[in-house]
């Protein structure tokens, strides 16, 4: 059978119900792989994972949700769907809060299942080979949707913390997209001075202000029928957020000075790392613009939640600055690999970046240790390098994992995701560094779970 548009690993017990859907899915040329109970399905996922998971909730031999939780890390970027009836909607909200992406209620209308297949597999992860921003299942998630928004017009928003790569991401975007031989723009709404912001927006005519001695064409302008990217864009004083707001909605603007409309062709992409709902609940931020901004929303996640995209990233950082630097720099030592793998990255990918930098520049040989990234650390004279090495590869890792608790409430199981470890893995490394639940006044020691 065909099997071009995707493979689907089809779990149901009900011989008329199952013989019906794997007719249908594989006249739609989907492959099926049909498992009449838990313990089967167990035995597919284990021989070849599926590009979809479809399953009922209720089986002969367990449930839906027991399959689902027992494979959970090794379907992570599998796209999961599950069947249930009536009843059993509470069960498959708590199953899409685990993490599942969809439910349909029994009886099945077959253009609803259909419809729903199509879409999530149209979400699929990019392959780690042929991933841009990251080998990452986090990352991979970005790169995916940046692939599917590539084809459209409609405005995005990137959020995310200081660093993260918003501006990487929308070049990526626009590199994807049919408009990629046509201008990239990109506006630093926060390095622009407040009453020069405009003029540098929309441009200006001769004689709109003092000393313009000439036209000048604004950022809008020069966009073209490219991109114009906003970086920081919720420090845009009000005035300017009322003229972008007319901007996306009109389409069109005028030069500071000018009564000419001119049209606006270009695709609107704003990034931030502020909390862009609560400026607007502040009144600091216009709701309107949130909403024109916010069609297409991608938040790329801190370096902390990927640990896999930190060598990946260091060594392109690597291969950049060693074609600049005037001798030779092979690469990394399994000691700085490990200190780099154990951070936590507090200024994510470009605090990686600026290690590395410095690294090249000022390394006393062909391979950069963990001194040569992490100066602060560099080893006591007095003491033995490996002495000082474990230390610094032990605090490196327990700032790692007091992080992740901390962000998560102490909650093993976020903090391990997070971290890319097994929950087991993270118990013995919470018992090995000593690390312990802070006590919360009026608490007993007691009444903390780890």
């Amino acid at each position: 059978m065909p099997s071009d548009r995707g493979r689907i690993l089809l779990v149901e017990d009900d011989p008329v119900m199952g013989g019906s859907l794997a007719q249908r899915l594989r006249l739609k040329g989907y492959g099926v792989d049909w498992a009449h109970g838990a313990a089967e399905a167990a035995a597919a996922l284990a021989r070849r994972l599926p590009d979809l998971l479809l399953s009922d909730l209720r089986l002969p031999d367990g449930s839906g949700e027991e399959l689902f939780l027992a494979h959970r890390e090794r379907l992570a970027g599998t796209p999961v769907l599950m069947m249930t009836a009536y009843a059993g909607i509470d069960q498959a909200i708590r199953l899409l809060k685990a993490g599942a992406d969809d439910f349909l209620v029994k009886p099945l209308e077959t253009a609803d299942l259909l419809g729903r297949v199509e879409a999530l597999l149209a979400r699929r992860l990019v392959a780690p080979e042929d991933a841009v921003l990251g080998p990452s299942v986090p990352i991979r998630r970005v790169e995916a949707m940046l692939r599917r928004a590539a084809t459209s017009d409609s405005p995005l928003l990137l959020l995310g913390e200081t660093g993260t790569g918003k501006e990487v991401a929308a070049r990526l975007l626009h590199a994807l997209s049919p408009r990629a031989r046509l201008p990239f723009i990109a506006v630093n709404c926060a390095a622009i001075p407040a009453d020069l912001l405009e003029s540098e927006v929309f441009g200006h005519e001769r004689g709109a202000f003092t000393g313009a001695a000439a036209r000048r064409e604004g950022y809008a302008e020069r966009a073209a029928g490219g991109t114009l990217f906003l970086d920081e864009v919720a420090e845009l004083p009000p005035p300017l957020q009322a003229k972008l707001l007319r901007l996306l909605e009109a389409r069109e603007f005028s030069r500071v000075g000018g009564t000419a409309t001119l049209p606006y062709r270009a695709r609107t992409v704003a990034a931030t790392n502020a909390d862009l709902d609560a400026r607007v609940h502040d009144g600091r931020f216009r709701a309107d613009l949130l909403y024109r901004l916010d069609v297409i929303r991608v938040e790329i996640p801190p370096m902390r939640v990927r640990p896999e995209d930190v060598v990946h990233l260091a060594r392109h950082f690597l291969d950049n600055a060693a074609g600049r630097a005037t001798r030779t720099v092979r690469g990394f030592d399994a000691q700085a690999v490990s200190a780099m793998e154990a951070h936590a990255w507090p200024g994510n990918a470009r605090e990686l970046r600026n290690r590395v930098d410095r690294a090249v520049a000022l390394a006393d040989g062909p391979w950069i240790g963990v001194a040569d990234l992490f100066p602060d650390h560099r080893p006591d004279p007095t003491g033995t390098a490996d002495a000082t090495l474990a230390e610094v590869l032990v605090a490196a890792e327990r700032r790692a994992v007091a992080n992740a608790l901390e962000a998560t409430g102490w909650d093993v199981g976020a903090a391990a995701s997070r971290l890319g470890v097994g929950r087991s893995t993270l118990f013995e490394k919470v018992r090995r560094l000593g690390l312990a639940r802070p006590i919360e006044p009026g608490t007993s020691p007691a009444s903390g779970t780890a």
